[in-house]
């Protein structure tokens, strides 16, 4: 067994790999670059070794960086963890030059597998079902129109070295084909450094699906189970779950057979993902193979009681499996939630900044009960910086039955405090809320069928409403309680808080009263109802956890003006707690109406300006692209709203930008 692994990462999977190594007895070695200098990972491990500046192209994607800190170091083995150099096949023949151990699979499997377009070729040889496209590298805008049209609209254009969904571009037009051609290059060639992309046709309705495999250097291979993908944007994945809720046993042996003839095919030894595209009806084809450990690794891990990462430790050091087909088996159900620092009400645009509070839920493993589990790579006070993928964590629950583990994972999210910057927990939480997605109804078309405007926190309805309303005057009454404490105020009796409120949500209003429990209050309705309220919450913590009539509750709690923001399971209000006198002086305010000039269009997060595509001076008609802004690795074409005509074009290609910073100013 190796002494030291030096991690060829950073953030969150750099953890992983630190935690399993260090459980091991293993001296671990972090790199970093310009920005990473202060954050976790760095701090976790034995030894640290500064690799360059904050690009990835000057420090993470730099080969001999890494080699000449693993000299340094003394590290006789590396892990790459995901993305940057983990399916680039020179990095493990680099390694090998330099007698340092590649933790992963050998470069020839990489070479086959990792290459979207040569896997393809590779499982067509050995009569994998695959989907129906162009296997070669497209040359051209035009090229690749006429493979589109050849092959029939929708079409998806790949980077050949792509994942994560970086270098994806769905295509329904001629014209969408020509520009997703143009946009999936340039992202390929900034995140893999390798700008070929293929076409292939895109299949209605589909599931994405995917096989964990492992493999030995002594021809050993296995799966361990099936994960669904299909929750995506953009092509990323924002949920995942496993077992899939659409595979029974015998689809689950067939797709899981077809990945381990696959992987045995190319010699592969490693942790590995076999990719496959699955129909409504159980149908699937090979879609690709991932030549690494995957990001919703810990689903797995949950399911089979399995650390992967030790598993590829143990095989690169040359071990056997240490188990058989046979002995895998599947134990309850666990979903995982990638929490990003993106907003969501701004169609998902980065964000970056400083964690002025990061609180996530505790950790937890219930026998015969729900398990909590965090991996992540950042601490309160922490930045999340423009120049890496956004990931702030990801929140794995698992249980007995899939209602279960949804309703951990939902207890869970609303239990997650993060403020400083803007994150995609609301979307989450009103995913997993949703009842489409309770019941496995789920395609990769399900975030654009049911969210087709974007996504907006609504106000709460029904009997959440009422929960909410419950919570907020139990809020205000332990504020009243608090004053009634404070010294130095006039004689008791003088003073008197009326029992009787009206609980403002938004517009809505709930007449309560305020009665005394064994436990805390109890809120009673104008019907009749009455909730008794339980918790140890105080004023200034972020989240609310305790009881509504017997029911646990976890709500995000914010200060404003006359009142507290509340969110919960993906809806969020404003509430306000009168006197009965006040609520009726409340209703005659009149509400200050926001206005937009709309005569410029605005940067909507920091980021590079990659290109600038219209001149002062130019009428455009809506839905026409204005300007890309590259962050986080990814690039965002920004649209024309309605007609209108450039008056003056303010930024230039190249700068970097603020939030909120003009581009360009309209007529």
């Amino acid at each position: 067994m190796f002494d030291t692994i030096l991690i060829a990462n950073r953030g969150e999977i750099a953890c992983r790999v630190i935690k399993t190594a260090r459980r091991m007895g293993i001296r671990t070695v972090a790199v970093f670059s310009d920005a990473d200098r202060n954050a976790v990972h760095v701090a976790m491990a034995d030894e640290a070794v500064h690799i360059g500046a904050a690009p990835a192209s000057e420090s993470y994607l730099v080969i001999d960086k890494i080699v000449e800190a693993c000299r340094r170091s003394g590290a006789q083995a590396v892990h790459p963890g995901y993305g940057f150099l983990s399916e680039r096949e020179a990095f493990p023949l680099a390694l090998q030059a330099a007698g340092i151990t590649f933790i992963g699979p050998n470069p020839h499997a990489i070479a086959a597998m990792g290459d979207k377009i040569e896997s393809k070729k590779a499982a067509a040889a050995a009569r994998v079902s695959t989907v129906p496209g162009y296997l070669g590298v497209i040359e051209s805008p035009d090229h690749a129109v006429r493979i589109a049209e050849e092959i029939g609209f929708p079409v998806m254009i790949k980077a050949s070295a792509g994942g994560g969904g970086k270098g994806m571009r769905i295509a329904h037009s001629s014209d969408e084909v020509a520009e997703g051609y143009a946009r999936a290059k340039s992202e390929a060639a900034s995140s893999f450094g390798d700008d070929r992309v293929f076409v292939e046709k895109f299949i209605t309705d589909p599931r994405h699906i995917e096989i964990q495999v492992l493999g030995d250097k002594h021809g050993n291979v296995i799966h361990l189970g099936e994960r669904e993908c299909s929750i995506q944007r953009r092509n990323q994945k924002v949920i995942e779950e496993a077992p899939s809720p659409l595979l029974d046993a015998e689809t689950r042996a067939r797709m899981g057979a077809q990945a381990v003839a696959l992987a045995k095919a190319v010699g592969y030894d490693s942790a590995g993902t076999v990719e496959f595209v699955a129909g409504q009806d159980k149908s699937f084809y090979f879609l690709e193979m991932n030549t690494r450990l995957q990001v919703e690794h810990p689903v797995t891990e949950m399911i089979t009681g399995l650390d992967l990462v030790e598993l590829m430790i143990r095989v690169a050091a040359g071990e056997k499996l240490p188990l058989t087909q046979d002995q895998v088996k599947l134990d309850g159900w666990a979903v995982e939630s990638r929490v990003y620092a993106e907003d969501p009400t701004r169609n998902f645009l980065p964000s970056i900044g400083r964690l002025t509070t990061y609180r996530p839920p505790g950790e937890s493993a219930v026998p015969g009960g729900a398990t909590v589990r965090n991996d992540t790579g950042v601490e309160e006070g922490g930045e999340i910086p423009i120049f890496y993928d956004p990931m702030i964590a990801k929140l794995v629950t698992h249980a007995p039955t899939r209602l279960e583990a949804i309703e951990a994972q939902a207890g869970a999210l609303d239990a997650f405090a993060i403020e400083g910057i803007r994150h995609n927990i609301p979307f989450l939480s009103a995913l997993i809320a949703h009842p489409r997605w309770r019941e496995g109804r789920l395609s990769t078309g399900f975030i654009a069928e049911e969210f087709p405007s974007g996504f907006a926190e609504l106000p709460p309805t029904g009997g959440t409403a009422r929960a909410i309303a419950a919570v907020a005057a139990a809020i205000d009454h332990l504020q009243n309680e608090r004053k009634r404490g404070i010294s130095g105020q006039m004689r008791p009796g003088v003073v008197r808080f009326e029992r009787e409120r009206v609980v403002a949500l938004g517009a809505e209003r709930h007449a309560v009263t305020i009665g005394d429990g064994a436990s805390g209050p109890v809120i009673g309705f104008a019907d009749g109802e009455r909730l008794p309220v339980a918790s140890a919450w105080r004023p200034g913590e972020p989240v609310w956890t305790g009881t509504v009539d017997g029911r646990v509750l976890s709500v995000q709690v914010r200060p404003i003006r006359n009142g507290v923001r509340l969110a919960h399971a993906g809806t969020a209000v404003e509430a306000r707690v009168y006197t009965r006198r006040e609520a009726e002086l409340a209703s005659l305010m009149l509400e200050k109406a926001e206005t937009g000039a709309g005569k410029a269009l605005l940067c909507p997060m920091p980021g590079l300006v990659k290109q600038i595509q219209v001149v002062a001076g130019q009428a455009v008609k809506a839905g026409e692209p204005l300007a890309v802004v590259e962050a986080m690795k990814m690039e965002n074409v920004l649209r024309a709203e309605r007609d209108a005509t450039i008056a003056k074009v303010v930024a230039k290609e190249g700068e970097s930008l603020a939030v909120d910073a003009v581009i360009l100013e309209f007529a």
